[in-house]
């Protein structure tokens, strides 16, 4: 298989196993009138998601330097298939959603990095990075999609309906796989036990991506979670506002344009300097959060363009942080180090989620545009930790250069 055919496969794969990751938020206004959920509630099912994710990704990515990632990948869009088609035939309310949504979040740990390590393990071009980013920003498209599938075939068919093609597109996505060739992983230079990390945490420059990575998650999964909830409580406020563009529909556009901005944003790493790239985004996307809230009393239109530019401002780092932990990972630690760069970055993806709801649940339950400004401005001061976090792999750097010289 050619290089391109490679990526392209893989990202196929990846956009089909996603097209559930993100059908409860999408609904998720649907699902707070239908069971009776508190904010608090919604942001559990929200987030225990992506910590379920964190917790099982880290000895799912080391059996990557045992055994071939394909097989990984097979199991997990089975297990993805299998969440789905659990939620649309049991879920009720509450308890049994979240039972779901948990087995949801283990199929992706056992799918989006993975199909990462099988690209990598196969690809023979010179400019990894760039294939690594376009698997990566392939995220945002399956965001998009999984947004829109969600969205479109709830309101035709019921969210049942929805649920039930999330499973048939895991059962398709299986099947890719089964057409790349066998590889064995790439053998760690000293014998270690599947689960020790220590090698990780002690490569300093890996270790400041992997945490950048992790304040990236929290502002991400934020946003996606509960964009469709802030967007319909701004359009209620705008009682003028052209219904068309559903909230729905303006998160469906911002997995496109968040799928542009990470492969822009690898690219200007390349030219400019990876650190200073990121470090840059990462003010510029804590500076949009903190105004993000309170802008719900613009006018509709308005506050739409908004999320849209703040989707693209957030993903302009994801590749490159992805792209950085993978290249400074030590001889046959590419699997141990995505690793921990699954668990420290979708911690932040379950634990952003959760704590928004609470922020808003304490300030009014997201019924004014104080709540929601105070709910986007806990995101904010967490993405303020992101430069700090960046500065360990600069001053790695800094130490390595004089010590050449």
């Amino acid at each position: 298989m050619t290089d391109r055919r490679l990526i392209l496969s893989l990202c196929t794969a990846q956009v089909l196993t996603m097209a559930g990751v993100f059908a409860f938020p999408a609904l998720l206004p649907s699902f707070v009138a239908e069971w009776g959920l508190s904010k608090t509630e919604a942001g559990w099912i929200a987030g225990l998601y992506f910590v379920t994710y964190a917790l099982a990704a880290p000895p799912i990515m080391a059996l990557t330097d045992r055994i071939d990632a394909r097989l990984v990948f097979f199991v997990g869009a089975l297990t993805t298939a299998l969440a789905a088609a659990g939620f649309a035939l049991l879920a009720q309310g509450f308890w049994t959603a979240l039972l779901f949504r948990v087995l949801a979040g283990a199929s992706l740990a056992a799918t989006y990095l993975p199909g990462l390590r099988a690209l990598v393990d196969r690809y023979q071009g010179n400019k990894s990075s760039r294939a690594i980013s376009f698997y990566t920003s392939s995220f945002s498209l399956g965001t998009a999609l999984s947004f829109l599938a969600a969205g479109e075939t709830a309101a035709a068919f019921g969210w049942r309906a929805a649920f039930a093609l999330c499973a048939l597109a895991g059962l398709a996505a299986a099947l890719v796989p089964l057409l790349l060739a066998a590889r064995r992983p790439e053998r760690p230079a000293a014998t270690r036990h599947l689960l020790d990390f220590r090698p990780v945490f002690a490569n300093r420059r890996a270790l400041a991506f992997i945490l950048g990575y992790g304040v990236h998650c929290w502002e991400l999964f934020a946003n996606r979670s509960w964009l469709v909830a802030f967007l319909a409580f701004g359009l209620a406020l705008d009682c003028g506002a052209d219904r068309d563009m559903s909230p729905t529909t303006v998160a469906t556009l911002s997995g496109l344009v968040a799928m542009a901005a990470s492969i822009t944003g690898n690219e200007l790493c390349v030219r400019f300097g990876r650190i200073r790239v990121i470090v840059l985004v990462m003010f510029a996307a804590a500076l949009l959060a903190a105004g993000f809230g309170f802008a719900a009393v613009l006018p509709y239109p308005l506050l739409a363009a908004l999320a849209l530019l703040y989707a693209a401002v957030i993903q302009l780092d994801s590749a490159a942080l992805t792209a950085g932990a993978i290249e400074a990972a030590g001889p046959g630690q590419s699997g141990a180090t995505l690793a921990v760069h699954a668990f420290v970055g979708f911690s932040g993806a379950g634990l952003g989620p959760l704590l928004l709801g609470v922020v808003l649940d304490a300030t009014g339950s997201g019924a004014s545009s104080l709540s929601w400004g105070l709910g986007f401005a806990s995101v904010a001061v967490v993405g303020l930790l992101g430069p700090l976090a960046l500065a360990l792999g600069r001053t790695t750097q800094k130490r390595r250069s004089s010590r050449s010289m």
